[in-house]
C-alpha cells in the first residue's frame, strides 16, 4: 500500500469514526437537553434512566449542553486545544456512563452504546489528520535532540 493511499484510508477511518461520535453528540444532546427518549423517540425517556442510576435530573441538560459544544469543536476547523478537551469530555462521559451502568447492574443498550462511543472516540482521536492535532505526544529523537541542541545554545548566550 502507498502513501498516499494509506493517508486516504486513515482519513477515511478518521472521518467514519468522528461522524459515529458526532452522531452520539447531535442526537445525545438534544435528547437530553429536552429531557426526551433514550434513542431519539423510542425507549424510556431519559428522566427516568438517569434517575435509575441515581443522579438527578438537571445533569441530562448540563450533559446535553455539553455534548452540543463539544459536536461543535470537534467539527470546526482549527482549535486543536478546544477539539482536545472535546475528545477528553466525551470519553470521560461516555466511561462514567459505562461505570454507572456497571455500579446499578444494568447492562442495556445504554451500556453497550456507551462501550461503542468510548472507544470510537479514542479511534477518532487517534486517527485525526495534522491539522487538527495540538502537538506531538511522543517526540522523534531528531526532534528531542533539536529541543535539547536550541536548550544548551539559548542558556550559554544568558549573560
Amino acid at each position: 500500500m502507498t502513501s498516499h493511499s494509506t493517508m486516504n484510508m486513515k482519513l477515511i477511518g478518521y472521518w467514519t469514526a468522528t461522524s459515529i461520535v458526532a452522531f452520539e453528540l447531535v442526537i445525545g444532546g438534544v435528547t437530553e437537553v429536552v429531557h426526551g427518549r433514550e434513542v431519539l423517540v423510542v425507549g424510556d425517556p431519559v428522566v427516568q434512566v438517569i434517575t435509575h442510576l441515581g443522579y438527578p435530573v438537571y445533569l441530562r441538560t448540563i450533559l446535553g449542553a455539553w455534548k452540543l459544544l463539544g459536536l461543535i469543536a470537534l467539527l470546526v476547523p482549527r482549535f486543536p486545544r478546544l477539539k482536545e478537551w472535546a475528545y477528553a469530555g466525551t470519553f470521560f462521559e461516555m466511561t462514567g456512563a459505562l461505570a454507572s451502568h456497571v455500579a446499578s447492574g444494568q447492562y442495556s443498550t445504554g451500556f453497550i452504546w456507551a462501550l461503542i462511543v468510548a472507544i470510537t472516540t479514542l479511534v477518532s482521536w487517534a486517527l485525526r489528520p495534522p491539522s487538527r492535532v495540538l502537538g506531538v505526544i511522543f517526540p522523534t529523537r531528531v526532534e528531542t535532540s533539536a529541543y535539547d541542541e536550541s536548550t544548551r545554545l539559548s542558556s550559554t548566550r544568558v549573560s
